[in-house]
């Protein structure tokens, strides 16, 4: 029973690292993406066997009465369902969502990259928005990314997209006031993925119009991550005005 549970915990600790490290690796520049993306999967499956290999021990030694093994049993099983909880719980996002990765409020009339133009186009996914296929499949999975309409003058709404973005910890490339643009790049904490962001502003009939482009450099799907900065990013914005 001891070489059984070994394993189990074994396996546990090891997948928890592969699970662990590809991001800090990643970002290093030790693994390529692909690689990175593997190792996380490898540490799901070797969780999910740990887990698995714990359940079964954890019965066989309650059933034997033997306390030692019933501990750790249930620590290979512990350590197993955290290490394939969250590849599980990635796959289960992507799953969710469309194989998108630029989202915007204004899909007819998509705000543009400028000042990021020139790193963007080095990256591999395009600067200009990819079109209909993606506008078609973002209106199904976010409904609620529109543009905002603001009351206050163009000035205060400026100031106020400045300070959202400051809040949500972008690192901010561009902010022209004249032009109504702001471009900023947002870093995702574990990958340290790129992402780019343009906050357009327009003043008509009485009213600032805000739209916000959040589009990712690589990979094809961004498993919600854009949308959801949006959302932020115009709550944010709201709090800012007071709902002006």
């Amino acid at each position: 029973m001891r070489y059984p549970v070994g394993v189990g915990i074994a396996l546990g600790a090891l997948g928890g690292l592969a699970v662990l490290l590809p991001g800090p690796w990643y970002q290093l520049g030790w693994l390529g993406l692909g690689a990175a993306f593997t190792m996380l999967e490898i540490g799901g499956w070797m969780g999910a066997a740990a887990a698995a290999l714990g359940a079964v021990m954890l019965l066989v030694a309650l059933l034997m009465r033997q306390r030692p093994f019933v501990i750790a049993s249930a620590v290979a099983l512990a350590m197993g369902v955290a290490t394939a909880a969250w590849p599980l719980y990635m796959q289960h996002r992507a799953d969710a969502v469309p194989p998108i990765h630029d989202i915007t409020t204004d899909t007819r009339d998509v705000p543009a990259f400028q000042a990021l133009a020139e790193e963007r186009e080095q990256a591999p996914n395009a600067v200009e928005y990819p079109g209909e296929e993606f506008a078609a499949q973002q209106r199904e999975a976010y409904p609620d990314l529109e543009s905002r309409h603001y009351t206050a003058s163009l000035g205060e709404v400026f100031e106020a997209a400045e300070a959202a973005a400051a809040l949500m910890q972008w690192q901010v490339v561009a902010a022209d006031r004249d032009a109504g643009r702001i471009e900023a790049v947002a870093v995702t904490p574990w990958y340290g993925f790129r992402d780019d962001v343009v906050v357009r502003l327009r003043a008509e009939d009485g009213e600032v119009t805000v739209d916000v482009r959040s589009a990712s450099r690589i990979g094809r799907s961004d498993i919600g991550v854009n949308a959801e900065r949006i959302r932020e990013y115009l709550a944010t914005l709201d709090n800012q005005l007071g709902g002006s």
